[in-house]
């Protein structure tokens, strides 16, 4: 069953944190699906070859070749999760998660309202089917603590 984990950004940003959780989803050899609105994908894709000066992370977008053979792949139109060990849901992104994909994690703007409130209504949506959950949330110094 999948593991959905809900990501509370207060005292970081999205592109802070996410070359982080994804590259500890490679150190554990899984494939991940980015899932997120069409005017991010170029400013993150270009982003995850820049963000630290000696590495990058391996990755594509789905409007690519090759496609079907990037470790992780940046999407807007993906329907479904299939193929991915781990889907992040970005701005509020939406996607049916295969029950087969290990983890999802969807990641909550926290200086955005509309971003906070649809992860609320999202949260029980989920909560509703037994899903099982897990809410992370930023303390004062940036730290994860698990809030539930």
């Amino acid at each position: 069953m999948t593991e959905y984990w809900f990501y509370h950004l207060e005292a970081s940003t999205l592109e802070g944190v996410l070359p982080g959780l994804l590259e500890k989803t490679r150190e554990r050899g899984w494939r991940s699906l980015v899932k997120l609105p069409a005017h991010r994908i170029a400013e993150l894709d270009d982003y995850l070859w820049t963000y630290k000066d000696d590495g990058f992370l391996p990755h594509g977008r789905d409007d690519e070749p090759l496609s079907d053979n990037q470790p992780i792949l940046l999407s807007v139109n993906a329907k479904d999760s299939s193929g991915a060990d781990c889907v992040f849901l970005i701005d509020g992104e939406t996607i049916y998660v295969d029950p087969k994909t290990e983890r999802c994690m969807v990641m909550i703007n926290g200086r955005n309202e509309d971003a906070v409130q649809a992860a609320r209504r999202y949260w029980k949506t989920l909560k509703d089917t037994d899903a099982n959950l897990s809410y992370w949330q930023q303390n004062e110094r940036g730290k994860w603590e698990k809030k539930a």
